[in-house]
C-alpha cells in the first residue's frame, strides 16, 4: 500500500507503507495511511503516556484460532494434568509442523505463541521421564477411549524407526528392517483401539524379533488398567506358535492372520472333496494344527466332509482357522504370480542377474522354474487366512475376518506417526531421550486422531484451514485494537464439530 498523489496527470508515490497478505493486515494498513494524510482527525486522546498522534505499529501477529483449538482438543483429552507448558507446546507444535526440538520454537514463534526456552523444552524430556508422563497419557487415552468406544476389541502392529548413525548402543542396534535399511533403529510396538485412537506404546532393541514385543505390551496395558477379557489382533508377523499358546495362557482372545502357505494343510477335506474351486465371499470355518508337524497335520480327518468345529476341550492340539476367498483379491494375487513367474524366467535365462527369486530351483548346478510351486500357488490366490482361539459360539467367522480388517487403523496411525508427526529422523541418542521423544509423539498422535475423528479432516488440512487465520494487534495513537480474519467456511466447520467456542465478534 502507498500513499500517491496526483500531479501533472501522473501519480507521483509519497510514501510507501507496506504490503498486506490478510484482510487484518489490510486493514491496519488503511488505518495508518488515514491517520498520515490527516493527522489529529478523529482522535480524542487524554492519556499521559500517549504517542504522538498518527503513529501506528503492528505489535503482534497470531494463529490464535488455531493454537485454541489445539489446545482446546490437548484439555479434552486430559493431558493438561501434566502441567508442563514446554511439554504441551513441543507436543502441539510437533502436529503443526513436525521438527526438531530446535526448530519447534521457530514454529512457536511464527504462530505466534509464547514459550520457554530452549534448555527448558530440553529439559522437558527429562521431566517426562522422571515423572512418567508416559503413563499418563496412557491412562487419559485410555479414559478417552473407554468413554467413546469398546476396548473388547484392540489392535497391534509393529514398526522400526531408524537412527543415522554408526555405532550400535544396548538400545539402537542393527536388526530387521521392512525397508532394508543396515542403520541401527529400534523397535516400536503400538497399541490402538479399533478406531486407531493410542492406547499403549512400546520401545523395544533394534534387534528384537517383532514376534517377542507383542506379550510385554499386552500384559502392561492389562496390569495397568486391571482388564481380564479383550481380544487382541495382530498381522501374521505376529504369528509364532510359542506367541499363541503364551497369549491364550494369559486368558487373553486373538486374532491373526495366517500364511497362505498353511492353506493346503487346513483345507485339505475342502480339496479332496470340492477341489480348488472357490465361490466369490466363500467362507470356509476350520482348524490348524497348532505346531507344523506331521502329527500335528493330522489333527483334520480327510475322510470326512464336513469340516470340523474348534472346540478348545476337544481340539486341544489346534486352533481355529478361517479362510475366506475373494475374486478381487484372487485377480491381484495371480497378476502378482504372473510377475514373479516372468522375474524366475529372466534369471534362468541369465537376461536378469539378481538373487534368486521365488519359483527359481537348482538342480545339479541348473536352475529351472518351480512348476509344482507355481501351480500350488495358483490354485490358492484369493485366499486369505485367520487364526483364533474365539470360538465360533462367542465370535462367527464374518465378524473374526471383519474384525482383522479393522487392522488398517493402526496401519493409518503409524503412517501419520512417520509422515504427518514424523518420528523420524530422532536426534536424540540415550535411551531416556528416544523414550520421551516416543511419549511426544503418541501424544501428538492422540490429540490429531481425535481431531480427525471429530472432524473427518487429515491433520494437515486442519492446519491448512486455521493456520492463515490471523489475530493482529495494532497500536494506533497509543491505544492497542485487535484485528482478526473472518472466519471462512471450512474453519467455521472445524469449530462446529470439535465443539470449540470462539468469539465471532
Amino acid at each position: 500500500m502507498q500513499i500517491a498523489e496526483r500531479r501533472g496527470g501522473r501519480d507521483k508515490v509519497l510514501e510507501h507503507l507496506g504490503s498486506a497478505h490478510t484482510e487484518a493486515e489490510l486493514t491496519a494498513l488503511l488505518e495508518a495511511a488515514r491517520v498520515k494524510m490527516h493527522p489529529g482527525q478523529g482522535e480524542l486522546d487524554l492519556s499521559a503516556g500517549a504517542v504522538p498522534a498518527g503513529q501506528s505499529v503492528i505489535t503482534g501477529k497470531c494463529s490464535a484460532l488455531l493454537w485454541h483449538v489445539l489446545t482446546s482438543a490437548y484439555a479434552r483429552l486430559g493431558f493438561d494434568a501434566l502441567g508442563d507448558e514446554a511439554f504441551k507446546a513441543l507436543v502441539l507444535a510437533r502436529i503443526v509442523e513436525p521438527t526438531s526440538k530446535a526448530d519447534s520454537l521457530r514454529v512457536l514463534d511464527e504462530l505466534g505463541v509464547p514459550h520457554a526456552s530452549l534448555r527448558t523444552m530440553f529439559r522437558c524430556l527429562a521431566r517426562a521421564q522422571e515423572r512418567g508422563y508416559r503413563d499418563q497419557v496412557a491412562a487419559a487415552c485410555f479414559a478417552h477411549a473407554a468413554g467413546h468406544g469398546d476396548l473388547s476389541l484392540v489392535l497391534y502392529d509393529v514398526t522400526t524407526l531408524y537412527f543415522e548413525a554408526e555405532q550400535e548402543d544396548e538400545l539402537r542396534k542393527v536388526g530387521y528392517s521392512k525397508e532394508r535399511r543396515v542403520d541401527p533403529q529400534v523397535v516400536v510396538g503400538l497399541l490402538v483401539d479399533r478406531a486407531g485412537f493410542p492406547l499403549e506404546v512400546g520401545c523395544f532393541e533394534g534387534n528384537k524379533a517383532e514376534t517377542a514385543t507383542i506379550l510385554p505390551i499386552i500384559e502392561q496395558f492389562q496390569q495397568r488398567h486391571n482388564l481380564a477379557d479383550i481380544v487382541v489382533v495382530a498381522d501374521a508377523g505376529m504369528l509364532s506358535s510359542s506367541n499363541l499358546k503364551e497369549l491364550d495362557a494369559a486368558g487373553l482372545r486373538f486374532i491373526v492372520g495366517s500364511r497362505v502357505t498353511k492353506a493346503p494343510g487346513d483345507l485339505a477335506s475342502h480339496f479332496r472333496w470340492h477341489g480348488d474351486a472357490f465361490t466369490d465371499g466363500q467362507i470356509i470355518d476350520t482348524i490348524t494344527p497348532r505346531v507344523a508337524t506331521t502329527k500335528a497335520a493330522s489333527v483334520n480327518d480327510v475322510t470326512k466332509r464336513a469340516e470340523p468345529v474348534w472346540d478348545p476341550a476337544v481340539h486341544d492340539r489346534s486352533w481355529r482357522a478361517v479362510w475366506a476367498y475373494s475374486v478381487k483379491r484372487a485377480a491381484r494375487d495371480r497378476a502378482t504370480l504372473t510377475l514373479q513367474e516372468n522375474r524366475a524366467k529372466a534369471v534362468i535365462a541369465g537376461e536378469k542377474p539378481a538373487r534368486t527369486p521365488r519359483f527359481v530351483k537348482t538342480v545339479n548346478g541348473s536352475t529351472r522354474l518351480d512348476e509344482d510351486a507355481l501351480t500350488r500357488a495358483r490354485s490358492l490366490a484369493g485366499l486369505k487366512g485367520y487364526v483364533t482361539n474365539l470360538p465360533v459360539t462367542t465370535m462367527p467367522a464374518a465378524e473374526v475376518i471383519a474384525s482383522y480388517h479393522s487392522l488398517w487403523q493402526v496401519e493409518a496411525s503409524f503412517r501419520m506417526s512417520k509422515t504427518d508427526l514424523r518420528a523420524r529422523p530422532m536426534f536424540h541418542h540415550d535411551r531416556d531421550a528416544i523414550e520421551a521423544h516416543l511419549t511426544i509423539v503418541v501424544t501428538a498422535l492422540a490429540v490429531a486422531r481425535h481431531l480427525q475423528d471429530q472432524t473427518g479432516m487429515s491433520t494437515k488440512k486442519i492446519v491448512q484451514a486455521l493456520r492463515p487465520l490471523q489475530q493482529v494487534t495494532v497500536v494506533i495513537a497509543g491505544h492497542p485494537h485487535v484485528a482478526a480474519d473472518p472466519l471462512t467456511g471450512t474453519a467455521s466447520e472445524i469449530l462446529t464439530a470439535t465443539g470449540t467456542e470462539w468469539p465471532t465478534h
